[in-house]
C-alpha cells in the first residue's frame, strides 16, 4: 500500500543548473559539461563555468560609464579593438550573442546617426 502511493523517493535537493543570463557581454561562451577523470579512472560529472567579471566600461559615443557583466575573453577583445564602442560597432550580431549587447549596439548606431545629422 505504501509503495502504491509513493512513486518516487526524493534524495536531497534538486540540482540547480547554471544558466547564462542575457544581461551581459559573453561572446557566445556557455557552460561546458564533462567528466573529471583521476588516476583511478573513476569518472565523475562536472561543469566548467565561464569567467564572468563585473566591469565598469566607458562609452565615448554615449559619453557615460556602463556597469556590465562580461567574460575576460571579451575584455581582451575590447582592449584589442580599442574600446567598447569599436567592439560593438565592428562585431557581427551573431558574435555578440546577447540581448544587452545588441541593444547597446543599436543605441550606439542611433546616437552616431543623430550626431552626424547635427553636423
Amino acid at each position: 500500500m505504501l509503495g502504491q502511493t509513493l512513486t518516487r523517493l526524493v534524495r536531497g535537493p534538486a540540482t540547480a543548473f547554471y544558466r547564462l543570463r542575457m544581461d551581459g557581454l559573453f561572446g557566445g561562451v556557455a557552460v561546458q559539461h564533462g567528466n573529471n577523470k583521476p588516476k583511478s579512472l573513476h569518472k565523475t560529472r562536472r561543469i566548467w563555468l565561464p569567467n564572468i567579471q563585473k566591469v565598469t566600461v566607458y562609452s565615448a559615443i554615449l559619453d557615460k560609464k556602463l556597469k556590465l557583466r562580461m567574460t575576460s575573453r571579451i575584455l581582451r577583445t575590447i582592449d584589442k579593438k580599442g574600446g567598447l564602442d569599436n567592439y560593438l560597432l565592428e562585431t557581427k550580431d551573431k558574435n555578440i550573442a546577447s540581448e544587452l549587447g545588441l541593444e547597446l549596439k543599436q543605441t550606439l548606431q542611433k546616437t552616431l546617426a543623430l550626431k552626424q545629422l547635427q553636423q
